[in-house]
């Protein structure tokens, strides 16, 4: 499902796209200028479908299925003519190679009208990564940061690489074989700092280094004597507040944290939120870096209210949602509308 939440955490709709795609998992929303959201889900009988959805009417404004199974990430290119999809599993029993690629879908012309294959295009050994017959680079996400110039994330490869469309060649890569540098990175985003200098930024299962990437799983959360991290962070948008947006999957929750690492709200979301947006930011992660904000160094997490840890809360919060259908009375309060939705309960969380 997709949920959206107000300013002070008040659920202003639901959407629940397994009953009306077949959707398994929402896998990614991005906001579009329009204020339609588009969305990327892996559906039942191993397909792909994206999506735009209008949150004002509750309707699927234009959607396309792709007959691939668990595309982790689409954007909309090109003022909205095409979709750039991030194809992870595509292994061709023929001739026993595995096509894992990025492609580019031409709406108007219903066909791909470019492509690139990870084994065409770098040296990855098919020893590395996951099984080679299944999502053997496991590419979770792709951005357009430029024209013709997409960022790439191979997570088995523990790399983010920035690719051109043109000359098909990688312009820029952060990683190497040997982990020292990323490790099963999630959602990286392209950052420029105020003098220039380009910045990749990621969640990551752990990191070292000086690049400029957040040690996502060392961060802490302290309550009383104990410590409790992050847990399997799925996405991180630095806003143009200099804030960090969070989606702490495996923590079910949403949250927004300031450079030093203190708590500006979190929100909690079960089951398993994958990824997060601010709907009024069409870029999703455009903020300065952190070396702009002069905050260096490992910072923990401060002003949990920690309630990933009963079992009791989330549940219940996770049977509110599932109830829930389209616009809320909160929503309506909240905008002031008289929408007519008899589908629609009034909910908390």
């Amino acid at each position: 499902m997709l949920v959206g939440v107000g300013p002070t955490g008040e659920i202003l709709w639901v959407h629940h796209n397994a009953e009306r795609f077949g959707a398994v998992w929402s896998y990614d929303v991005d906001p579009m200028a329009n204020g339609n959201v588009f969305v990327t889900a892996a559906v039942r009988g191993g397909k792909t479908v994206v999506y735009e959805f209008d949150p004002r009417t509750q309707e699927a404004v234009r959607s396309v299925e792709f007959d691939i199974a668990d595309t982790h990430d689409a954007d909309l290119i090109d003022g909205g003519s095409e979709i750039l999809v991030a194809n992870m599993r595509n292994y061709n029993e023929t001739v026993g190679e595995n096509d894992a690629r990025i492609f580019v879908y031409n709406r108007t012309r219903d066909e791909i009208v470019w492509q690139w294959q990870f084994h065409e295009q770098t040296d990855f050994e098919k020893e590395r990564g996951a099984d080679y017959t299944k999502a053997w680079t496991h590419v979770n996400d792709l951005d357009e940061i430029a024209p013709g110039r997409y960022l790439v994330s191979p997570r088995n490869f523990d790399q983010a690489l920035l690719v051109n469309r043109s000359t098909k060649e990688i312009e820029m890569r952060l990683g190497s074989d040997d982990y020292d540098v990323l490790n099963r990175q999630h959602n990286p985003d392209y950052l420029e700092s105020r003098n220039g200098t380009p910045r990749f930024w990621s969640p990551t299962a752990t990191t070292t280094g000086s690049w400029s990437t957040p040690r996502r799983a060392r961060i802490g959360v302290k309550r009383g004597r104990s410590e409790q991290t992050l847990d399997w962070p799925r996405d991180a948008d630095r806003l143009p507040s200099g804030n960090t947006l969070v989606t702490d999957t495996k923590n079910e929750r949403v949250a927004e944290v300031i450079p030093e690492g203190t708590l500006v709200w979190e929100f909690y979301a079960p089951w398993l939120p994958y990824d997060a947006a601010r709907l009024t930011h069409v870029e999703e992660s455009a903020g300065p870096t952190m070396r702009d904000e002069n905050a260096t160094g490992l910072h923990e997490i401060t002003d949990s209210a920690g309630l990933h840890a009963d079992d009791g809360d989330l549940a219940a919060c996770h049977a509110t949602l599932r109830e829930a259908r389209g616009l809320t009375d909160a929503r309506r309060a909240f905008y002031g509308e008289e929408t007519e939705d008899a589908g629609a309960r009034n909910s908390t969380g």
